[in-house]
């Protein structure tokens, strides 16, 4: 049995400036069966000090802290889903907020789901302010889809935007993130996909519960780079999601030719069409075609 209800997990890395806000927000709560974990993915910036002067505080919540060697958010994710003693396991990121009835709303919409299906959480929704949200909102107070129904590949009307996912704890445990070395990133898409692709599916909340703040280095910002950057981690994603999605061939040709475009100056035939798991002579054609392109516009 858990000794928490929820966990709310925050990796971070060089937050200091950032995670007051969410510390304040979450000692402001109306639901109080909770931790805070916060891994700390290799800061410099005296975040540990600083949460440490917040766990000697008379918080209504514990604050759990431990720090690792710089590895990326996924492998922070791994190890709080290790370290989690809530049923339930929601990722507050170190730039972000939540609103004050989140936890509480959070709880009733777990304790809601029917216990015969496969469900394996809710989502809420992420908003500018508490009443400003750039996302669909659906008709009626909710709506149940399969977690690939994100991709408007498999629904007509797909789960759009930024949204504040919270999982079954154990269920999640089962979707670690593989770790590549020397790699630092890998959407938490792969671990959700992966969910979807097994049948699990999530209600969806319209309410705002999370705020969200975009900062100039923030992951979402620099996310085509962090892909980019990572090749095994962004080839995985590319893969499993045409395969999950079932694309055809022009589809899976053009994932095959987008994620050759970025990586041809760093890797091998070889090594791209293993990444993506692409025949070797698919990837020689589409670097024969790209060369024709370039000849062509010269």
């Amino acid at each position: 049995m858990s000794k928490y209800k929820i966990t709310v997990f925050t990796p971070t890395f060089n937050r200091k400036h950032t995670l007051s806000r969410l510390y304040k927000s979450l000692r402001e709560q109306t639901y109080t069966d909770f931790e805070w974990l916060v891994i700390d993915d290799g800061s410099t910036d005296d975040t540990e000090a600083m949460i440490k002067n917040w766990m000697a505080e008379k918080n209504p919540f514990p604050i759990y802290y431990h720090y690792k060697e710089n590895g990326g958010k996924h492998t922070a994710i791994n190890l709080g889903l290790d370290k989690a003693q809530g049923d339930l396991f929601f990722t507050a990121d170190s730039d972000d907020f939540l609103t004050k009835d989140a936890l509480e709303k959070v709880n009733v919409w777990a304790e809601s789901l029917p216990k015969n299906e496969l469900f394996c959480g809710v989502v809420g929704n992420w908003g500018h302010t508490a009443d400003e949200t750039p996302n669909t909102v659906f008709a009626g107070e909710w709506r149940d889809a399969n977690l690939l129904e994100r991709y408007p590949d498999v629904s007509k009307v797909p789960i759009d935007g930024e949204r504040a996912y919270v999982f079954f704890t154990k269920i999640h445990r089962k979707y670690k993130y593989p770790e590549f070395e020397d790699e630092k990133f890998m959407t938490e898409a792969v671990a959700w996909n992966r969910m979807g692709n097994d049948g699990y599916k999530m209600r969806v909340f319209n309410d705002i519960i999370y705020i969200y703040k975009f900062l100039p280095n923030g992951l979402t910002l620099s996310g085509s780079k962090m892909f980019i950057d990572n090749p095994k981690s962004y080839g995985l994603w590319l893969k499993e999601k045409a395969e999950f999605c079932k694309f055809g061939y022009f589809k899976k040709f053009m994932n095959y030719y987008s994620y050759f475009s970025t990586q041809k100056n760093k890797l091998s035939t070889k090594e791209i069409a293993a990444n993506i798991g692409a025949p070797t002579i698919v990837i020689f054609l589409i670097s024969v075609l790209f060369s024709l392109k370039r000849i062509l516009h010269r």
